[in-house]
């Protein structure tokens, strides 16, 4: 069988009956076709060499020994589309090559369907997806979903969740038919973690969830057909691990955060050197990085929990060490050294896969993430105004969707705006003294023309992306964190609670991109009913404002971090890129999944 290709000269023989070492796998730029390979005895490729230059230039690509129809797809008896990856790969062309020899080739070549015939469930990889009730844990496990399912024909995923959260997912997902929603119920007066009036309300919320799902998932997940592959888990649901033991197949844990949260936490905790300083506000340097980093036991994900969050923490550590392996969302040329680290203690199986909000290209991808609607006009109006203004003159302020400064010192954020010069857009949860201070002190009024303030869900991923905003006043949450340097910004840093002070130091000591506006103790309010107790205003307008300019005004210092943002942005986004490393990753977590005897402990 003969086909037409574009420009190259190659010619060998490979065997690849036998499974190939890592080195030799990573000239596979997709699991597809690694897995079609693994089924041939022989590929004997044949390129003539052509010199001609008048376009199109055709090659003829000659091809014996395939087995690919054993697999369940048929292409004229070959699976053609699926070698392209491996015939360029090998070739080394350019990406602009490979991308021109590709369309040529799909568009002369019948695409390959799944044989009506085929009873083979073992080349399909099911994944099930077990996301938190919260917006920021459930958001970025659907760009998960997304990413699973565009790698392969042969991957489907499986979300398991409450009605009230499918709300928010249905929209995002009509264009994956492979990604499938299955709902449980939940008695729980409060649906969604977003919900809850007070922190103090957590436990409660996260008991719940483990009595009310676990019967109902593990009746669901025994029914799925194809049967599971895995479990991948939000580590706050630690017993999805007893689900993925009942019916033997790997569990594997994404907590949401970095890998230099891991270590750094692994690092304090294996030392002991928490029960060394005097009080919880003694900074200390946390031994055994890379880096220099000195935090304090106040800054910790555990610094202020309960004696029953203690325990409900430890049921977190006692599954991830048991975990198969953990999925994050991040990328290796971001974390290098962490990524190695975490490798290491986890036995290889870290997955870095992201950032995973880059599989939303499209404008309405990245309007609809997160959102319970289709279509806001609210959306549009930003845009427009976003439209207006200069290139990276704006900076975008958000906080988070869980929780919130007090209201004294939201109104020292909006002074410090005012004082700044600079446009912004203020994505905020108002309170009732909030909206009080906002009309009857005239800020809106003041601020019409050169500040926008939403105090609904906002499309962050839509804003962050658009060329008039240069900078991002950031919690520090890491999905928010990946996705600022993914848009290649620099960014001030407000951390409020959990693993969001060790994500400041991250971003402002290792990779000096950011700038820390001066917050040093944990905000654990969620609602105005915890609003009685006011607490103390600890950064000031001036503080803000002089953050701001650090970030997006003049001179030496400002650019470079700007400079170091757009890099860190450019390396971002070509890590899902095809052959690139997240891209790979994902292509080797499938493949993974499909050995044998690879059941958690």
């Amino acid at each position: 069988m003969w086909m037409t290709l574009i420009q190259a000269s190659f010619d060998f023989c490979w065997p690849v009956h036998k499974r190939f070492g890592m080195k030799q796998r990573s000239l596979f730029q997709n699991y597809l076709t690694w897995k079609v390979l693994s089924l041939m005895k022989t590929i004997q490729i044949s390129v003539p060499l052509k010199v001609a230059p008048t376009p199109p230039p055709r090659m003829a690509v000659a091809v014996v020994g395939g087995e690919g129809s054993r697999c369940g797809w048929v292409a004229d008896g070959f699976p053609w589309w699926s070698l392209c990856c491996c015939i360029f790969g090998c070739l080394r062309w350019s990406g602009a090559a490979t991308a021109a020899a590709a369309k040529h080739l799909f568009s002369n070549t019948p695409h390959p369907m799944a044989s009506s015939n085929s009873s083979n469930n073992s080349e399909v990889v099911h994944f099930v997806l077990f996301p938190l009730m919260a917006r920021g844990h459930t958001i970025p496990m659907v760009d998960i979903a997304k990413l699973l399912s565009q790698a392969s024909p042969f991957v489907h995923v499986t979300i398991l969740t409450t009605p009230h959260n499918a709300t928010r997912l249905k929209n995002s997902l009509l264009s994956h038919p492979r990604i499938h929603l299955t709902l449980l119920q939940l008695c729980h007066a409060y649906q969604h973690m977003d919900h809850l009036p007070s922190f103090n309300h957590s436990l409660s919320f996260l008991s719940s969830l483990a009595h009310d799902l676990q019967p109902q998932a593990l009746a669901l997940c025994k029914a799925l057909s194809p049967k599971p592959t895995c479990i991948i888990s939000d580590i706050c649901l630690p017993w999805t691990l007893h689900i993925a033991s009942h019916i033997g197949v790997p569990w594997l844990s994404f907590n949401g955060g970095s890998c230099f949260g891991n270590v750094a936490m692994s690092k304090i905790l294996g030392s002991g050197i928490c029960e060394t300083v005097a009080s919880d506000g003694e900074y200390f340097e946390v031994p055994g990085l890379e880096h220099r980093i000195e935090v304090s036991k106040a800054q910790l994900p555990i610094g202020f929990m309960s004696d029953g969050m203690m325990k409900f923490i430890k049921l977190i550590g006692e599954a991830e060490r048991k975990a198969y392996g953990m999925v994050v969302n991040s990328f290796e040329e971001l974390e290098g050294c962490y990524v190695r680290e975490l490798k290491k203690m986890r036995g290889d199986r870290v997955w870095c896969i992201g950032p995973v909000s880059l599989c939303n290209k499209r404008y309405e991808d990245k309007a609809e993430r997160g959102s319970v609607t289709s279509k806001d006009s609210s959306n549009d109006e930003v845009m427009i105004w976003l439209d207006s203004q200069h290139p990276n003159s704006v900076l975008y302020v958000c906080l988070g969707s869980l929780h919130n400064l007090r209201t004294p010192q939201l109104i020292e954020l909006g002074l410090g705006l005012e004082a700044s010069k600079k446009a912004f857009i203020w994505v905020v949860r108002a309170s009732n003294k909030l909206e009080k201070w906002i009309e009857e002190e005239g800020f809106e009024e003041r601020m019409k023309g050169r500040g926008v303030i939403i105090t609904d869900w906002a499309p962050q991923l839509l804003i962050l992306s658009h060329p008039a905003i240069g900078g991002f006043l950031t919690h520090c949450g890491w999905n928010s964190i990946l996705e600022g340097v993914a848009a290649g910004l620099p960014m001030l840093t407000w951390p409020l609670f959990s693993d969001q002070f060790l994500n400041e130091k991250f971003v402002a000591d290792v990779l000096n991109i950011g700038v820390k506006v001066g917050a040093q103790y944990p905000v654990m309010k969620m609602k105005e009913e915890e609003e009685e107790e006011e607490g103390m205003v600890e950064v000031r307008k001036e503080d803000v404002r002089e953050g701001i300019e650090r970030v997006m005004g003049e001179g030496e210092e400002a650019e470079e971090r700007r400079k170091k943002a757009r890099e860190v942005g450019v390396m971002a986004n070509k890590a899902l890129e095809d052959g690139c490393s997240s891209h790979l990753n994902i292509a080797l977590l499938i493949d993974d999944m499909l050995k044998p005897n690879n059941i958690s402990a």
